[in-house]
């Protein structure tokens, strides 16, 4: 599996964004956290600053629609910039009908997880994904504690994925930092949205490449 790092602007300062994305243009995507104030409480940015973001920077933009109607909306961060959209299936109408947009239209399709969410139920719909993402806290903030009780569930959704032979990513988000992300690469993650355990850091770009280098060793090991 190749590690790839997501740095989440979630945990940027939304004054120096497009500062903030040149920070760790060494990332393999910046990670983008839409959030409506409705599907999760709390509200951050929507498609003007998706583009805007677009224009900022070379690394390409990995957009986690945690928003209510995705099927209207995601459409729309395509056409922003976006190169990888993810929607949650606890809030999409028509999921499989989505995924197949989203890729139509260029972009990666992901569907994420809430914790409480199984993935079993979902196994027939992973052929029409690029990319799996199990949330590891409750979406809505970052900032929050790793939720160790989340490493079955991703066991069992790499078992999923290579029982159907499939080139699907798995991503993980919320609480992954040093001290975290070689379980969730043990446990068969190869994609890492990491805000805090980035942007908090006297390096960003450093801390980028320190968690890579982490992820790949359990990943090998």
């Amino acid at each position: 599996m190749a590690v790839q790092i997501n740095p989440s602007i979630l945990s940027a300062d939304f004054a120096r964004l497009a500062d903030e994305a040149r920070a760790v243009e060494g990332a393999d995507w910046l990670h983008v956290d839409v959030m409506d104030n409705h599907f999760v409480p709390n509200l951050t940015l929507g498609v003007p600053v998706v583009e805007s973001l677009r224009k900022a920077t070379e690394t390409p933009l990995d957009c986690h629609l945690m928003i209510e109607d995705p099927d209207r909306w995601a459409p729309a961060y395509v056409e922003a910039g976006a190169g990888s959209v993810t929607f949650h299936v606890e809030a999409a109408a028509a999921p499989v009908r989505l995924a197949r947009e989203i890729r139509a239209m260029g972009a990666r399709a992901s569907m994420a997880l809430k914790p409480g969410t199984p993935v079993e139920p979902y196994e027939d719909l992973l052929p029409e994904l690029d990319m799996l993402l199990i949330m590891t806290v409750e979406p809505g903030f970052g900032g929050q504690a790793f939720l160790d009780i989340m490493l079955p569930k991703i066991r069992r959704a790499r078992q999923l994925i290579e029982r159907h032979g499939l080139e699907l990513w798995l991503q993980v988000d919320g609480g992954v930092s040093a001290s975290t992300i070689e379980r969730c690469a043990e446990a068969g993650a190869d994609v890492f949205v990491a805000g805090s355990a980035v942007y908090g850091a006297e390096d960003p770009a450093e801390a980028v490449r320190a968690l890579r280098k982490q992820a790949a060793a359990a990943c090998a090991h």
